[in-house]
């Protein structure tokens, strides 16, 4: 990540990330050609093409600096691919939403307005259960009187981040990039520190892939994903974006 060119962007949102649960699937790379923002590529691990249905906490947000009444704290899923785009030799590795999920209407507006994300507002909602040893997370949004489930088991005790494990190149994509008008791309950076780990003992997804993300996204529904892990989370701090020359 490079900093010296990511403090050139003002801070357009700070926000604490919590308990983000990544299932990850291999994908067919012809299924995310259509949603590649313009120069970019496809990242790949291992030679696998990764998707990954994402569910997190949102914490003590604020926009500008400013934290809105009651959009302060809310429950984020996310479908997501990699990518990267090459800049002054240099690799930048990001991510590439193909929809995300949140149970605000004003966050939807601003992140549709700003960086023409694929927000959509639905409910939404979170439990935690702690046991002795481990403790269980879900996450939960609904879809035509349907609730969705992304959950897990784990244990109760951080690891750290391998590096050259798939954990890393889940976790560690530091940019966020948008296909915009005219074939244009916005890009943006997001920081925090590397993240722990709660190891995933088992886990839960119930989700109707097709109804929320399209026909192609189908196949989702009827396999298992590659890993399912769970990230602790850390403060984070998302710059404002530009668009790529």
């Amino acid at each position: 990540m490079n900093k010296t060119e990511v403090k050139m962007q003002p801070v357009f949102l700070t926000a604490h990330w919590k308990n983000l649960i990544m299932a990850n699937y291999a994908c067919d790379k012809n299924i995310l050609l259509p949603y590649l923002p313009a120069n970019t590529e496809l990242d790949l691990f291992n030679d696998t093409c990764y998707v990954s249905l994402v569910g997190f906490m949102f914490l003590n947000t604020k926009v500008m600096g400013i934290g809105f009444p009651f959009h302060r704290n809310f429950e984020e899923i996310n479908l997501r691919f990699y990518v990267r785009y090459k800049e002054n030799n240099v690799w930048k590795r990001g991510v590439v939403f193909i929809k995300e999920i949140v149970p605000k209407f004003m966050i939807t507006t601003i992140a549709n307005t700003f960086y023409n994300e694929r927000y959509v507002t639905l409910k939404t909602r979170n439990a935690t259960t702690t046991h002795q040893n481990n403790f269980s997370l879900s996450y939960q949004w609904k879809f035509k009187n349907t609730w969705n489930t992304l959950a897990v088991n784990a244990q109760n005790e951080l690891t750290k981040i391998e590096s050259g494990s798939e954990e890393e190149f889940i976790t560690e994509h530091y940019w966020g990039y948008t296909a915009q008008k005219k074939n244009r791309t916005l890009e943006y950076a997001v920081e925090h520190p590397r993240w722990e780990m709660y190891p995933v003992i088992d886990y839960t997804i119930s989700c109707d892939f097709e109804k929320l993300y399209g026909e192609e996204f189908l196949f989702l529904g009827n396999i298992q994903p590659i890993s399912v892990i769970l990230a602790k989370g850390s403060e984070v701090i998302v710059r404002k974006g530009k668009i790529l020359s």
